[in-house]
């Protein structure tokens, strides 16, 4: 199984949404039409990393590879990928995004259909509410298809302790990304506060939790891969913000600059306001400042900026961060007597998330 891990993540969604599609057909067409968007979304694509931390954790505890075991910690671990479905719908929708995975987001989608279709009304009111609606429906299927997986009740209720944890602390970071773009906080405390919030929770650390609790790990297995999560899962937010200035919008699927459109303040801003501020170079901070959150920003400015932050060494500062952030979560790692093959394999997944280029 472990050989076609993300094959058989996309064989359990699929049986999943399929159900639901014809299910949401059968309350009314135009309802079962919208699904099949979110179905679309769901299965186009994603390199379906929680399902994979999740189901490394439950063989870091002891789980096996096959079996009736084996197939319900799969589904389970499936249900992730419907969480991620919801926060995406929603953060592309806060951010206003056109593109994902290089192709309109939900919202966009909406925007279109009311506009083909001759609706009455604001393309993007219609596409706003389409697109709150498919990702509250993606939450509410995730926690159902975890407690339709089959799990045993114990176990199974041993999973939602970080389970209810993880929704809520990424709708926590979600919040305080939002807030910390409007109040302009580019503090270094507060952009990490929200990496371990909005990404390394619900990508590494809880789904490792979910994992390891189905297969009944030890106190020491779960304190040893909830640190590396947390380590690993910040790491991952860190590269993935560098992506959003410098990636390349043919790998990454989505505009290279628009994180800086949007105004995130990411660790990669805070570290070059420090650094500007440091310095005393107003010049360099009124730049900065120009291009965070500009909606009209183009690619000269959007290289502009890439310089600016190689110069003041912001990207350096957050490439060390993430090397150091790598070597104490393979630490924590190894801290622990965990289940071959999972200690090695999540040792190989944990450079693969943190050095990557999409």
């Amino acid at each position: 199984m472990e050989s076609s891990l993300p094959e058989q993540v996309q064989r359990e969604l699929t049986e999943f949404l399929r159900a639901r599609r014809d299910e949401a057909a059968d309350l009314d067409p135009a309802f079962g039409t919208a699904v099949a968007e979110l179905a679309d979304f769901v299965l186009s694509g994603g390199k379906r990393i929680r399902p994979t931390f999740a189901w490394w954790g439950w063989r870091a505890a002891g789980g096996g590879d096959e079996g009736p075991a084996a197939i319900a910690m799969l589904r389970a671990a499936s249900a992730l990928e419907l969480l991620q479905a919801c926060a995406l719908v929603h953060d592309d929708l806060i951010d206003e995004s056109d593109t994902r995975r290089g192709n309109p987001t939900v919202h966009r989608k909406f925007e279109q259909v009311h506009r083909e279709s001759g609706f009455a009304g604001d393309d993007r009111q219609f596409g706003m509410a389409g697109a709150v609606l498919l990702g509250d429906l993606a939450l509410s299927w995730a926690d159902d298809m975890l407690h339709s997986a089959g799990i045993p009740p114990a176990a199974l209720n041993r999973a939602l302790r970080p389970w209810r944890a993880m929704r809520t602390e990424v709708l926590a970071g979600q919040y305080l990304d939002v807030l910390g773009q409007v109040r302009g906080d580019e503090s270094p405390q507060a952009a990490l506060r929200i990496c371990q919030l909005k990404a390394a929770s619900y990508t590494v650390q809880r789904p490792l939790e979910v994992g390891a609790e189905i297969a009944g790990a030890s106190p020491a297995a779960l304190e040893a891969l909830r640190r590396f999560g947390s380590d690993i899962g910040v790491a991952f937010q860190l590269r993935d913000d560098l992506l959003g200035v410098f990636g390349d919008p043919e790998v990454t699927g989505k505009p290279a600059g628009d994180d800086l459109r949007e105004g995130k303040r990411t660790l990669l801003i805070a570290e070059a306001a420090a650094t500007a501020l440091k310095q005393g170079d107003q010049e360099a901070l009124d730049l900065l400042h120009g291009v965070l959150g500009d909606p009209d920003l183009d690619e000269q400015r959007v290289e502009q900026a890439r310089q600016l932050l190689t110069r003041l060494g912001a990207v350096a500062a957050v490439e060390k961060q993430i090397t150091d952030l790598t070597g104490s979560a393979l630490l924590a790692l190894h801290s622990a007597d965990l289940a071959e093959p999972a200690a090695s394999r999540l040792a190989e997944l944990a450079v693969a998330v943190t050095d990557r280029t999409r």
